[in-house]
Order: C-alpha cells, then sequence, then structure tokens
C-alpha cells in the first residue's frame, strides 16, 4: 500500500501516538520530584550502610516497622499490620487491606542476602608470621575484586553457653580493616597472568590477613594464632571453638557514595539486592491503607539458589499467609492460604544488568535497560532458551505498565545480556509456583555482584514509586 502524503507536524504526531520510546526519569519529572529523587537517595545511603549482612538488614527492618505501627504480635481480628522475623534472616511486613482476602493479595519479595566471604567454621592460621581467616566465598563473585581492598567483619557468634556476640569491625574511623593479599605483577606472569581470568585467583587462597604481633618467646607455638585468640578473649569473651557455631561474613569495608560530580549515582555495596529490599520496606511504610493486602517480604539465599529454611524455597510465605488469615480473623486452612495465593499478584523485586558502554557486545542493545531510564521490568530471566525462568504471562505486564503509566512512573524493559551469552535467576519462579502472576522489578545496576556497584538515583527512586503504587493499586 502507497504511503500517504503527511506534513511534518503530521509526521511527528504519528510517531508520537504509535512508536514507544524509553524517557529518562530526568526528563520526566518536575523540580519537586528531583528533591524527592536526592532525598530518597540519603535515605537510601543510611539503609546501606546498616545493612551490610541479611541479620542486620533484618534487625533494621524490624525496627522502621515497629516506628511505624507494625505490631511484632499478630491480633486475632484485629486487622492492624503486623511484621514476623524468621530465623532473624528473613522478615516480612504485613498491612491489611479493605478488601477481602479471597480477591487475592498483593507481594513485593525481595532478598536481602548479597556475594561475600564467608568464614569457615576453622578459619584461623598462622602462616610465615601472619594470622589468616579461610574464607569460603558466597555467591556468583569476580574473585580478583576482593584481592587488596579494605574488607570488614560482620556477623554474629554463639558462644558454647549459649550467648551470642555481634560483631561488625571495619566500618568505623577507628576501627582496624582487613585484606585479602594479591602478588605483586613482578612476580604474576606465570602465576597469575598466563591463565584464564576465572582461574587466576583461587578460592583457596582468598584469606583474610588479620594479624602480626607475637605473643610469648620465639619458643611459643604460633605465637601470631595466639596472640590474635587472645584479643579475641579479651575483647569478646571468645575461643577458637567458638568459630563453629558463627555467622561472620567478610564485605567491602566503608559507606556507601555518591557517585560523580553531579551526585546523581550511588556506589555501594549491596545494591543487589538491598536497592529493591528499601524501596520495598519504604513503599509498605508508606501506603497507609492499600486496597488489597500488602505484603513486603524480605528473603535470604537468593545468591545461592534460595535453598534453605530462610530463602524463597521455604514454606515462610504460607507462614505469614496464616498469620494474616487470623490477623482478619478468619480460621487459617491450607486450603485458604493456596486460594488466596493463587489469586495473587507480586512483584520480584530484584536489580538488573545496566547496558555497560565498554562491554555493549554482551547486551542486546534494543532490549537491553539502561541507567536513569527508571525501574526495569524484566519479563523473563533464566538462560538460553528462558530455562529456569518466570516468564511473566502478556496480561499481567499490560496491567502493570497501564498501572506505572497512569501514576507517572518511569520505568523500561529489559534483560540479562544476549540469547546466548549468559543469563541468571530470581525468585520470581519460586511465587509463580503458587499459581500467582508474577514478574522482576527492580533498578538496572552497573557492576553488578561486584564489591562496589552502581546505582542510578533516579532508578532507585522509581523502583519504590512502582512499588508503592502496586501495593496501593486494587
Amino acid at each position: 500500500m502507497a504511503p500517504k502524503s503527511l506534513t511534518k507536524k503530521e509526521i511527528k504526531a504519528l510517531s508520537e501516538r504509535l512508536t514507544y520510546t524509553s524517557r529518562l526519569v530526568w526528563d520526566s519529572i518536575d523540580e519537586r520530584e528531583k528533591r524527592k529523587v536526592l532525598a530518597y537517595g540519603e535515605e537510601y545511603k543510611t539503609f546501606l550502610d546498616n545493612s551490610k549482612t541479611e541479620r542486620e538488614a533484618v534487625a533494621f527492618i524490624r525496627e522502621a516497622a515497629r516506628k511505624n505501627g507494625f505490631a511484632d504480635e499478630v491480633k486475632r481480628g484485629a486487622g492492624s499490620p503486623f511484621f514476623r522475623v524468621f530465623h532473624n534472616k528473613a522478615v516480612a511486613l504485613v498491612r491489611p487491606g479493605g478488601k477481602p482476602l479471597e480477591d487475592g493479595i498483593h507481594i513485593v519479595v525481595s532478598h536481602i542476602d548479597a556475594p561475600r566471604l564467608d568464614l569457615k567454621q576453622k578459619p584461623l592460621y598462622e602462616e610465615v608470621d601472619l594470622a589468616f581467616f579461610k574464607t569460603h566465598y558466597y555467591g556468583g563473585i569476580k574473585k580478583y575484586q576482593w584481592l587488596a581492598r579494605p574488607l570488614a567483619i560482620h556477623g554474629c557468634v554463639v558462644k558454647g553457653d549459649g550467648r551470642v556476640v555481634d560483631l561488625a569491625v571495619g566500618e568505623d574511623e577507628r576501627d582496624p580493616v582487613f585484606t585479602v593479599l594479591d602478588l605483586l605483577p613482578h612476580l604474576a606472569r606465570k602465576a597469575q597472568y598466563n591463565k584464564k581470568l576465572g582461574e587466576a585467583i583461587e578460592g583457596e587462597k582468598l584469606n583474610v590477613l588479620i594479624g602480626s604481633l607475637p605473643i610469648g618467646d620465639k619458643d611459643t607455638k604460633e605465637r601470631i594464632k595466639l596472640a590474635v585468640l587472645t584479643y579475641l578473649d579479651d575483647t569478646y569473651g571468645l575461643q577458637e571453638e567458638d568459630f563453629i557455631s558463627a555467622e561472620l561474613e567478610v564485605v567491602p569495608a566503608g559507606r556507601a557514595r555518591d557517585v560523580g560530580w553531579d551526585r546523581s549515582m550511588v556506589g555501594a555495596y549491596g545494591h543487589d539486592d538491598r536497592s529493591c529490599a528499601f524501596a520495598a520496606m519504604k513503599a509498605i511504610l508508606d501506603v497507609n491503607r492499600p486496597q488489597k493486602t500488602a505484603v513486603a517480604l524480605f528473603v535470604d539465599k537468593e545468591e545461592i539458589g534460595s535453598d534453605g529454611a530462610t530463602g524463597a524455597k521455604s514454606k515462610f510465605l504460607e507462614a505469614v499467609l496464616y498469620d494474616l488469615l487470623v490477623a482478619v480473623g478468619i480460621e487459617p486452612s491450607t486450603r485458604a492460604v493456596y486460594d488466596i495465593l493463587t489469586r495473587s499478584k507480586a512483584l520480584s523485586g530484584d536489580v538488573n544488568g545496566a547496558l555497560d558502554p565498554d562491554y555493549q557486545d554482551v547486551h542486546e542493545k534494543r532490549n537491553a535497560a539502561r541507567m536513569g531510564y527508571g525501574v526495569c521490568l524484566t519479563k523473563f530471566t533464566g538462560h538460553g532458551g528462558k530455562y529456569n525462568s518466570n516468564d511473566a504471562s502478556a496480561e499481567y505486564v499490560g496491567w502493570l505498565r497501564s498501572l506505572f503509566n497512569r501514576d507517572k512512573v518511569v520505568w523500561q524493559t529489559g534483560e540479562l545480556g544476549k540469547v546466548d551469552e549468559g543469563g541468571g535467576g530470581t525468585v520470581a519462579k519460586f511465587l509463580a509456583a503458587y499459581g500467582m502472576q508474577v514478574i522482576d522489578c527492580g533498578p538496572a545496576v552497573l557492576s553488578m555482584h561486584s564489591p562496589f556497584e552502581i546505582a542510578h538515583k533516579g532508578d532507585l527512586y522509581m523502583t519504590y514509586k512502582g512499588y508503592k503504587v502496586f501495593l496501593g493499586s486494587k
């Protein structure tokens, strides 16, 4: 068919009506909302600085919930907001809505664990008059990124008498820091340079340097190790056996920082996935009267497959639903729980990999998420032919984009690299197993899984705004 003869004005109007173009957040908001974006960034940095581990994130969320009127006990028939903590490494915030539970609920689930180095159960040793901790890396890391940088140690130790000692060393400017040694370039040709990148650094060499001063005289066995144990005993009352019942995590030392002359980005450890966790927490605290019951679920173990008692594969969500039924005065049952979940909608709060300007060849540029273009909807994840993926339905994507457009949430779409390049997974498929509608939704991040990830403040704010709109919708 022959093209119509149109004026430039008609062509422009036609293009605006028919074509889709992603929008920069900064081009889409007014000065008042720009101030909100920057203020949100400051709140978020405080959360990151106080949530270097999943236990610390749970403690932060629990305290915020209490301050905002969420009860830590479920009162039968009260219909009031409550929270539930699970093994101190997962937590749920629940705000009952005006509509019957039989209509379903709205859930935002995010994970609060992040890649790191965990201490082994017998970590302390001495070698060439230096003391070290042995580690086992957790989640997907590039091992070389953890060398020759300041590190902190966070976590808890359960002593033989059952008392718990909490540790967080390396964050205060008066604290010592720790580090993993790297080989000088003069000697690295055979040991590192001639090997593949993934093989140049061995996992068993990610050992954390912790001391060098001796105790006793030259005849004392393992003087450096003994000096460290003496310090730990004097300071914390710890003995070497106590490490066996400890969860100590080695994380990057230092605070979240603004990035760029314009301070438009945040550089920090743990954007994946605490950017979504903070957005979900703030969203459910700010939604006072949701139409449908709103649930913010924060889980552990996503970076290693969501297994374990506190991961998304556990029955924690079902336990929370039992509490919810009690809270609204309904006799809980397995059938009632599954009926509610089947009729529910969910956002799997997780980040996407932003288009990297220096490695554009691993992305499919037409479908890659970009920094500064708002919260990212990821219809599917997985790898290859969408294996191990939730794939959101057209109906659900259509409903959600209409909702975001109506409430002026700046959003984009994305996928995790070229089809044959790689891929990844999220907790979305575990929620989809209940029969609910779910899609991945979160900011795009640069340097993902590194000790210093980069996120755009506009994307962070639009993630919060999107979650709030979703939780408050009917």
